[in-house]
């Protein structure tokens, strides 16, 4: 019998897709003022950690320790909300279990995105966190059936799995797996369509359903726009070391990965890390447009439309409008 949850503000984690808007959505909790965001945004705890056979003191001893001090700097017990941003989780809807253990009023936010605009934007993303190598968006879309067997997969990839743009892009086949592993009613679906045009009625309706009082904020600058990087190789040294706990690495990796982060920074490592993001700063570069030839734009028609409809189905909206062909970039 498990024992009853400890007496910690409810969370609330907004679990993806990733390139849907969640550092945006991230963005307007982080600021409000009863509300206590993770350090990082995507600590990723319970994707990595699989506590599904964890309970009772034991569970709660192990995220105490290993996800609330670590991840929590601002713990506050008054909080009306504790937050972060785990896009992982939902492609591991199974191991939320410990989380509604913990949280019984726990609650999660679902971004939704055109696929054909999501793989695309999800490539060129991991182009510049090191994970992808191959520049050609086409290139990697055909090398999916090598790197779903673990061939041809780049050395500074954190997770082969993140390379799996099929999977990724069937989000109507993730939301349903969310939906039945959580419950309909802890979930709040933001399409992505919706904040961009109106990001202001998007931040109300969050906040409504999360009880949450509005702090008056008007102003909605979208976040994590798409970047580009002059050189590759440099971008994955920095983004990627060789090796996890390498002092190359950024104190958010550092933070998911170390076994035990320290709590302060020796000043070596502190001037060597204010190196890298100079580094990092100095190679970026404006992001290239995607374009997809129509032969590939027809492909992941086929491959995505089936889902689209059944991801309509399942939040009530019509969707069809996605998916379209265009001489534009996506």
């Amino acid at each position: 019998m498990s024992a009853p949850p400890p007496p910690w503000p409810p969370l609330v984690a907004i679990v993806g897709a990733p390139r849907c808007g969640t550092t945006s959505l991230a963005d307007f909790l982080r600021k409000h003022p009863d509300v206590v965001f993770s350090v990082p945004k995507e600590p990723h705890y319970f994707a990595i950690h699989d506590l599904t056979g964890t309970h009772g003191e034991e569970l709660s001893e192990t995220v105490r320790n290993g996800y609330l001090d670590r991840f929590f700097p601002g713990f506050r017990a008054d909080a009306q909300w504790l937050a972060e941003g785990s896009v992982s989780y939902l492609y591991g809807a199974e191991q939320m279990a410990p989380i509604l253990e913990l949280w019984p009023g726990a609650r999660f936010v679902l971004g939704v995105r055109d696929p054909m605009k999501l793989v695309s934007s999800l490539h060129q993303r991991y182009l510049v966190t090191g994970d992808e190598t191959e520049e050609d968006f086409e290139q990697a879309w055909a090398l999916i059936p090598d790197r779903s067997a673990g061939r041809k997969v780049p050395r500074s990839c954190l997770d082969p799995r993140l390379l799996r743009y099929d999977v990724a892009g069937r989000l109507g086949e993730q939301v349903e797996r969310f939906f039945a592993a959580v419950g309909r009613e802890r979930c709040h679906v933001v399409v992505h369509d919706d904040l961009v045009a109106d990001p202001a009625r998007v931040y109300a309706e969050l906040l409504a359903f999360l009880d949450l009082r509005h702090d008056g904020r008007t102003q909605f600058r979208p976040k994590r726009a798409a970047e580009g990087y002059r050189f590759g190789w440099l971008q994955r040294l920095l983004k990627r070391p060789p090796v996890a706990t390498s002092v190359l690495a950024g104190e958010k990796f550092r933070r998911r990965v170390v076994s035990k982060p320290k709590r302060s920074t020796p000043f070596a490592l502190r001037k060597l890390q204010e190196g890298r993001k100079a580094l990092l700063r100095w190679n970026k570069a404006p992001s290239p447009a995607i374009r997809l030839s129509r032969d590939m734009q027809q492909r992941l028609r086929t491959e995505f439309a089936d889902d689209v409809a059944h991801l309509g189905r399942l939040i009530g909206r019509d969707l069809s409008h996605w998916l379209a062909l265009s001489d534009q970039a996506v």
